[in-house]
């Protein structure tokens, strides 16, 4: 266990048992007219799955990987979310019982009045109402996020987008680019389904193909079972790539330094045996027509520094494009965008990123999507554009923590390159 997790994890298991206690406190009020038999069965079952649960989150951070294997660490992940996250909702009703309470006693403290005692015995109150409200509202995301792991997970969409490019040669005119991100291939708990989300890339015949990071969660070794899947993969003018923050394990303890880079190498090296030209700081150029357009990546930039590690220099990799067009960029964080591509680097026609996975979480309807991401991220799904300058964010292909989807499916963006709007 690394120091950070030394500390967060305890921190997080107090936070945990607290929402345990104040939730049991509704469970109670539901179940306090039942016989004692049935009451200590239901006090049995909430604290016995407590102690599973968290157990598991010790387990999950503790024990090697290799030991649990990737199956049981999916189910005690989702176990973690599915549990806490139903706790979490009831909470809402609790808290507003409390304030209810608390108003109560403020008003009876100055304003003392008679009590009045009615004459029927089966009229619920306010209190008990809003205790079992909690307990019945707790299904619903309990419901959705299990849905979410059943079926959200591996429910891949296609979006097809209009990139329009002013300065786009015409010989690129109508040419298709695919877009995945953030595959995570030590998540993935069906083949079967991984398999179906690349056969409905195939279909669409992509002239190129954009990977824009986070191959793995961390340990190279974890993409090993999904190579025969991916190198599927092909496109007539190329596949290129960048690495994600997650590539480069800083969020896993390796043995000594030499194993972390050993472990890079090894990812760096899938991306070649998957057919990728992994773009670290450098550029490709296509030409077609007597026109060239630059194909640019860079290794992991981001704005949230205290957070996630900059490797990259966009100066590097523009070294040799003076001659192209236009100039795409795969940059795995969104936030490069505004930390330095539309300020000072005006030339960069579009990038290309990925990372935030819309939360995983949210409502997508056509076009649009909200999602608890948009607290976090100015740019977080979907196509943005500043001045001539265009980003567009991809969902993700994968899933990474819970282990599902609910409102964000995953993603397969197709491009078509245009010099003007339809």
């Amino acid at each position: 266990m690394t120091a950070s997790k030394l500390l967060v994890i305890p921190i997080l298991t107090c936070v945990l048992l607290l929402v345990d206690l104040y939730v049991w406190q509704a469970v109670k009020v539901v179940f306090q007219n039942n016989s004692p038999q049935t009451r200590t069965m239901i006090k049995s079952l909430f604290w016995g799955l407590t102690i599973i649960t968290i157990t598991g989150l010790w387990a999950y951070n503790v024990i090697n990987p290799d030991i649990l294997g990737s199956r049981l660490r999916t189910i005690m992940v989702a176990a973690l979310f599915v549990i806490y996250g139903s706790k979490l909702f009831s909470i809402i009703f609790i808290l507003m019982d409390d304030l209810f309470r608390l108003f109560h006693w403020s008003r009876e403290s100055v304003l003392p009045s008679e009590k009045v005692v009615s004459g029927n015995s089966k009229v619920i109150s306010r209190s008990e109402f809003l205790m079992k409200t909690a307990v019945i509202a707790a299904s619903i995301p309990a419901t959705a996020l299990t849905w979410g792991i059943l079926s959200g997970a591996h429910d891949y969409r296609i979006r097809h987008i209009r990139l329009v490019l002013k300065n786009l040669p015409k010989a690129f005119e109508g040419m298709t680019i695919a877009q995945i991100s953030d595959i995570h291939s030590g998540s993935f708990f069906s083949k079967t389904a991984v398999k179906g989300g690349v056969e409905m890339l195939l279909k669409e015949k992509p002239d190129m193909v954009f990977f824009t990071g986070d191959l793995v969660n961390d340990r190279a070794s974890k993409v090993k079972d999904f190579i025969q899947i991916f190198d599927k993969i092909k496109a007539p003018m190329g596949l290129f790539s960048t690495l994600g923050n997650h590539d480069y394990g800083v969020y896993l303890r390796f043995p000594s330094l030499q194993a972390r880079q050993r472990n890079l190498h090894d990812i760096k090296q899938a991306h070649k045996i998957l057919g990728y030209n992994l773009l670290l700081d450098e550029n490709r150029m296509i030409s077609l027509g007597g026109e060239k357009l630059a194909i640019l990546g860079v290794e992991n930039i981001s704005a949230k520094e205290s957070i996630f590690h900059n490797n990259g220099s966009l100066s590097k990799a523009l070294k040799g494009t003076d001659d192209a067009a236009v100039k795409l960029l795969l940059s795995h964080d969104p936030t490069h965008w505004d930390k330095e591509v539309n300020s000072k680097f005006k030339d960069i026609d579009m990038m290309f990123s990925g990372h935030t996975h819309g939360l995983q979480l949210g409502l997508t309807i056509g076009d649009k999507s909200c999602s608890p991401a948009q607290w976090a991220y100015e740019q977080w799904a979907g196509l943005y554009q500043k001045g001539e300058q265009q980003l567009y964010v991809n969902r993700g292909f994968g899933y990474m923590g819970y282990p599902g989807r609910v409102g964000m499916p995953p993603e397969i963006t197709m491009f078509t390159l245009s010099r003007v709007s339809s």
